[in-house]
C-alpha cells in the first residue's frame, strides 16, 4: 500500500522550508535517504546550529539565500508569492533575479547602466513587495545582462549567489506544447527555460504555477511533476 497523500504534503513541505543542503538530497538521494535529511536539516535549521562549513553557500545562523526569477508577468509574481507563503523563513534572505538580453549590437557601458536602471524599476515593486509581507527578511534584486541562453545564466547566477533554493514562475502549457517538449526531451534536445534550471541547478530548483480556479499551486521539482498544493 501506498503513503497517503496527506504524507506526501508533509514531506515536501518540509523540503522548501529546509537548508540548501536538504533540496540537494532530494532531488539527487534516494527517496528514503532524502526525506531523513531533509527532516534533519529542518530541525537543525531551527534548533539555532550553525553550519561551519557554509555548504552551498548557506549558512544556518544567516539563514538561507532563496532566488526567485522575476519578470513583469504574472507567472513571477505568483511564484513570488508562492515563496514568501510557503518557503521563505525570518533568518533567509531574498534575492530577486531578473535575466535581460543583450541588444544586437549595443555593447556600450553606458548604455547597458541605464538598461540596468530602468530593469531595477521594473522589478522594484516585487521588492516592495517582499517588504510588505516579510519586513524582517533582506531582499535585493540582481539584474544580469546576458547574450547567452536565459537558462543557463540563471542557473549559473544561482550558484554564484549561493542561492539555497531557486524559485520560477510556470504558465501552463497546452497539450500541443507538452507533446513537443517530450519529443525534445528524447531527442536530447532539452525543454524549456524552467526545465533546464530543474534538471541543472546545484540547488533545489522549484517550478511554480497557480491553478485559475481553487487557487491551488502546482509545484515542480526535479522528484516531483504538477504536485498540487492547496494553499
Amino acid at each position: 500500500m501506498g503513503k497517503p497523500a496527506g504524507y506526501w504534503v508533509n514531506k515536501i513541505r518540509t523540503s522548501f522550508k529546509g537548508g540548501s543542503s536538504s533540496s540537494k538530497s532530494l532531488d539527487e538521494g534516494s527517496a528514503s535517504g532524502s526525506r531523513k535529511n531533509d527532516l534533519k536539516n529542518s530541525k537543525n535549521l531551527k534548533a539555532g546550529e550553525s553550519n561551519k562549513n557554509g555548504e552551498g553557500g548557506v549558512q544556518a545562523e544567516s539563514g538561507r539565500k532563496v532566488m526567485v526569477v522575476v519578470d513583469t508577468t504574472s507567472q513571477s509574481k505568483n511564484a513570488l508569492q508562492w515563496a514568501l507563503t510557503h518557503c521563505v523563513q525570518d533568518e533567509d534572505n531574498i534575492t530577486l533575479l531578473h535575466v535581460t538580453r543583450t541588444p544586437v549590437g549595443q555593447a556600450i557601458d553606458e548604455t547597458q547602466r541605464e538598461r540596468t536602471s530602468r530593469a531595477h524599476e521594473q522589478v522594484h515593486p516585487l521588492k516592495n513587495f517582499c517588504q510588505l509581507k516579510k519586513p524582517n527578511v533582506k531582499t535585493e534584486i540582481v539584474v544580469v545582462e546576458t547574450a547567452e541562453e536565459k537558462g543557463k545564466t540563471i542557473v549559473e547566477e544561482s550558484k554564484k549567489q549561493g542561492a539555497g533554493v531557486l524559485v520560477l514562475g510556470q504558465r501552463k502549457r497546452t497539450s500541443k506544447w507538452r507533446v513537443i517538449w517530450k519529443w525534445r526531451r528524447k531527442g536530447g534536445m532539452g525543454g524549456g527555460v524552467v526545465e533546464y534550471c530543474i534538471h541543472n541547478s546545484d540547488c533545489m530548483a522549484i517550478a511554480v504555477r497557480k491553478k485559475s480556479n481553487n487557487g491551488g499551486y502546482l509545484i515542480t521539482t526535479k522528484r516531483h511533476k504538477d504536485f498540487w498544493l492547496l494553499a
